[in-house]
């Protein structure tokens, strides 16, 4: 009887994906052990004539990593649909679109060059979590099918379909005003697809890095970071652009500068696509990550919706966004999420049309709707070096403490402390060994306060706080 067990490195299984890096902690045979496993899976809940999506980004290791993948997934009997290469969101909705029963894109996201991994979709809906480690399961016991007739597979290219979905983003609005706009892909991949969708829209706009290059040579992929930001900042303020739309590596984040330069993080940009969406909307209910600002939520609230906080990562907030029905979510990584007239999953290139469309319905400019914005002072994500083993129990430690002294404690994800209106946060990363902070107050003095308060907690704890 053949063994079919398998065995990854212990790191590679994630909260949200599967991730390692390339000749060190993941390889093709990982790949092709992925494909086995997530074959059987979708084999035994669909039956066979099962249908995957299969797409990959624009690293270098990323066609090798599909290939074994593809091989794996047919062994156990699926039939694979390949379209190629492109962003991640163009493999979600090949899967809404071809009715396919789940989809599997291989990418490193933002990460480093020499880093790869895998997203996956069962059905309509993220395979992460307690999901990913049954598949690691699954590996290791040999629990694997391995199909009489193997799966066949067959190449779609659906771009056309794909561009014809975003170009249509700004409808109800209609004809979008002629912005002028700097759009940066940051050589992943999403600059194919950005450099098409520019055609199809009025205005003029500069393409920055849209040559797919998986050594990233100009900036790293990844616009929550301001560093990343300055080429497309420096652009806008010298051709006296409207805005300029940064996409990270596979193009499911956004990043957001205004005419001025001024870069809008994830949460002060989901406050003003949150006013588009509860126009057509009212009441509806939008969610935002426990990472986020006091302003977003005070926002939607102002507007009639009803804001929920929620915990951070893309497949929890696509979860929940379901189980509440709500048109719009987002978090402050730059996941960005429209079931409003779209399918709920996070699209970075969508998010950027539809901010068009806000611009083109207010009649005013990013700038002028970002100063109506109230203002807090905060800081930006703070990272805690913590061991892996400590991070949880550290948190819970902090949270049953602050709740035993009467503090205003939101525990939904980490510990979030509201203090006069400020407040800070404190939670264990799921996918390193740190612990994340961030605080936010209404003037200075108050964020110093804030700070402390961080500092003395994980002090009390045992942990170095001098990062804070």
């Amino acid at each position: 009887m053949t063994d079919h067990s398998y065995k990854f490195h212990p790191t590679i299984l994630r909260e949200y994906d599967i991730r390692g890096i390339v000749g060190e902690t993941l390889s093709t045979a990982d790949a092709n052990a992925i494909g086995r496993a997530f074959g059987t899976i979708v084999v035994r809940q669909s039956g066979k004539g099962t249908s995957i999506c299969l797409g990959y980004d624009g690293r270098t290791t990323s066609p090798d990593m599909e290939e074994a993948l593809c091989d794996g997934l047919t062994s156990a009997g699926v039939d694979v649909i390949r379209i190629g290469r492109g962003p991640t969101p163009m493999l979600y909705f090949a899967v809404y679109h071809l009715e396919a029963d789940g989809g599997i894109m291989v990418t490193g996201s933002h990460n480093p060059p020499a880093h790869n991994g895998f997203k996956m979709m069962m059905g309509h809906k993220s395979f992460f979590g307690e999901d990913i480690q049954r598949l690691g399961k699954m590996c290791a016991d040999g629990d694997i099918e391995v199909a009489d007739t193997p799966g066949q597979f067959r190449e779609h290219d659906l771009k056309e379909a794909y561009l014809e979905e975003l170009a249509a983003a700004c409808a109800p609005v209609g004809e979008l005003d002629a912005f002028r706009v700097a759009w940066d892909a940051g050589n992943g991949s999403g600059g194919e697809m950005m450099a098409e969708l520019v055609k199809r829209l009025p205005g003029e706009h500069i393409l920055l890095n849209e040559e797919i290059d998986g050594s990233f040579p100009n900036h790293h992929p990844d616009p929550t970071v301001a560093e990343n930001l300055v080429q497309i900042q420096d652009v806008v303020r010298e051709q006296n652009l409207d805005l300029g739309i940064a996409l990270d590596g596979d193009a499911d984040r956004i990043g957001v500068v205004d005419g001025q330069g001024r870069i809008l993080w994830a949460d002060q940009l989901m406050a003003l696509l949150a006013r588009d969406v509860l126009a057509d909307n009212p009441g509806a209910t939008i969610i935002a990550d426990v990472k986020s600002s006091q302003l977003f939520f005070d926002e939607v609230a102002r507007l009639g919706g009803k804001p929920i906080m929620w915990q951070t990562g893309h497949s929890l907030i696509k979860g929940k966004m379901a189980a509440e029905n709500s048109p719009f979510a987002g978090e402050m990584s730059g996941h960005i999420f429209f079931a409003d007239r779209y399918y709920g999953y996070d699209d970075a290139l969508y998010a950027g049309v539809r901010l068009l469309g806000v611009l083109t319905r207010t009649g005013k400019s990013l700038a002028e709707l970002f100063d109506e914005l109230p203002i807090f002072i905060n800081t930006p994500e703070i990272r805690i070096d913590c061991p892996d083993e400590r991070k949880f129990d550290i948190v819970a430690e902090i949270r049953d403490r602050l709740k035993a002294d009467g503090a205003d404690v939101d525990d939904i994800d980490g510990v979030r402390v509201s203090v006069d209106g400020g407040w800070w946060l404190l939670r264990a990363s799921n996918t390193q060994a740190v612990l994340v902070a961030r605080c936010e107050a209404k003037d200075t003095a108050q964020l110093e306060t804030l700070k402390t308060a961080l500092r003395e907690a994980l002090n009390t704890s045992g942990i170095d706080a001098s990062a804070v």
